[in-house]
């Protein structure tokens, strides 16, 4: 008895291997490093808030030592009286930034489906480490200090960075098919941990010369980084002579590899025959509308999910160095470097977990499973002890459980819904839905962010991570339509195969 098509699994790096050259791997190391390097100068910021408060902040004079006068211009320089207004500052900073990198999330992924994504990108890269540069270490050298400066200039960057996430996964999308997706993909989007690893890194190796020299260096980098993709990127295989993803499509083999996950195996031939193009489509398909995206099935609901679990990720993102200095005195330093052990969970979650998601070709079931196991480590991560040891082993379990399934709906997932039946694999819905998905994120996490600095100075950080355990079940209840029909499409293609044996 013959399964029917969808339930002829392929193996998951069967495409893959056999389509993968030299320019797949080119574009895979640029767009990998090309978004890590973004997320090195915003994790440079999160490492050096200890600095920056103490900078912003009169310095604390002991009971024997000498008055020092005028006092208005001995504390000329500081931005606040304490530290408790300059956290809240600085998360406040957080939060403008993710609002603007929210709103531009949305006109990125549009701006990039129209121009060329290499040009977006550099200009992203190199104008986003001018102002890190001009935010984070000419302010110093000059000592020039001004709350709507750091504002404006904060906003000015949430801007430029979002142009990153969309056009890189919109390349990667152009490039790497259906065929082991979620492997693919999952091991990619370690981008941002390793650019959380290599901020943490570069930011503790020169925190002891000041903190200006973090941004310095970290800003350095990334422009240089935006000038060799200006210059190296390829954002689709027809620039090199090479068949574009769905246009080999009489290649049996991979007919149902290359199917995305987002496409209903039970629709109609008819409603398959639907889509946002027109019927006689050129070779150059039309970059479909802002709410086109939105219509598309599973859009609105991941892109409610991901604005859950965003906030969690990006709390620990730009909150994790901060919280284990704070609560269990350890040094700044010490406190960046223990606090790579959540990225590397969140890169072993992603890899494994896209794998997983491959070989059941469902994503959803196994979002939901590592997103349970989430709220225990959450819980469990709340009452870690005094111990560097311990906590950075619950603190990696926790990344692999939060990291993993943030890094696949931000990548592998957002990439299926940008390849659905709809839009027949066009390249031009990628980068739009992309930016839809992770803007929607970006404001829940930029909501999240003030949320945090208010609960922690009210409550204390208990509570805040009781709030992160309810955002992280909100995840799950908002795709559990999702989760239902894909585990009844499991249920029912396993008694297909009952049948069949």
């Amino acid at each position: 008895m013959a399964l029917p098509g969808s339930l002829r699994r392929q193996p998951a790096n069967r495409g893959l291997v056999s389509h993968c050259t030299h320019h797949h791997i080119v574009v895979f190391l640029l767009t990998f490093f090309s978004y890590s390097l973004l997320h090195a100068s915003r994790k440079t910021f999160s490492n050096v808030k200890v600095s920056i408060s103490s900078q912003w902040t009169p310095s604390c004079l002991n009971s024997t030592a000498p008055e020092l006068r005028p006092y208005e211009l001995w504390n000329s320089s500081h931005l606040f009286p304490n530290a408790e207004e300059a956290t809240l500052f600085l998360g406040t900073l957080d939060t403008i930034f993710l609002f603007s990198y929210a709103v531009g999330l949305f006109v990125s992924g549009i701006v990039g489906d129209r121009l060329n994504l290499r040009w977006v990108l550099s200009f992203g890269m190199c104008s986003s480490a001018l102002v890190v540069f001009f935010f984070g270490t000419l302010t110093e050298w000059l000592h020039f200090y001004n709350k709507w400066f750091y504002c404006c200039l904060w906003v000015v960057n949430g801007l430029l960075q979002s142009t990153g996430w969309p056009c890189v996964v919109a390349v990667m999308g152009n490039w790497f098919g259906k065929a082991g997706r979620g492997f693919v993909f999952g091991l990619w989007s370690a981008c941002a941990s390793v650019g959380n690893i290599l901020g943490a890194f570069l930011a503790s190796c020169v925190l002891k010369y000041g903190y200006e020299y973090a941004f310095l260096v970290t800003a350095s980098v990334q422009f240089a980084g935006g000038v060799i993709v200006f210059f190296g990127l390829l954002t689709s295989p027809k620039e090199v002579g090479l068949p574009e993803l769905g246009a080999d499509e009489d290649i049996s083999v991979e007919e149902d590899a290359n199917r995305p996950l987002m496409g209903s195996d039970d629709a109609d031939d008819d409603d398959r025959n639907y889509s946002i193009q027109a019927a006689d489509t050129d070779n150059q398909p039309q970059a479909i509308g802002f709410f086109q995206a939105c219509c598309l099935p599973g859009v609105v609901l991941y892109s409610l999910a991901y604005a859950c679990l965003k906030l969690v990720n990006y709390s620990f993102f730009f909150w994790l160095p901060f919280y284990l200095s704070n609560n269990f005195g350890w040094k700044e330093a010490e406190a960046d470097q223990l606090s790579i052990w959540y990225d590397v969970g969140g890169i072993i979650g992603g890899t494994i977990q896209g794998l997983i998601s491959d070989v059941l070709q469902k994503r959803a079931p196994v979002l939901a499973i590592s997103l349970l196991f989430a709220v225990g480590s959450l819980f469990g991560y709340s009452r870690s002890p005094n111990s560097k040891p311990i906590n950075a082993v619950i603190m990696t379990i926790t990344g692999f459980f939060i990291g993993g399934p943030s890094n696949m709906i931000s990548s592998a997932i957002s990439a299926d819904l940008g390849r659905q039946d709809l839009v027949k694999g066009s390249s031009e819905a990628l980068a739009t839905v992309t930016g839809i998905v992770d803007g929607t994120g970006s404001i829940g996490a930029a909501v999240g962010q003030y949320l945090v600095s208010l609960i922690q100075e009210n409550l204390g950080w208990m509570w805040v991570f009781y709030f992160f355990i309810l955002m992280t079940s909100s995840t799950i209840l908002f795709i559990s339509p999702l989760i239902v029909r894909e585990i009844k499409l499991l249920l029912h293609e396993r008694r297909l195969r009952m049948l069949a044996e």
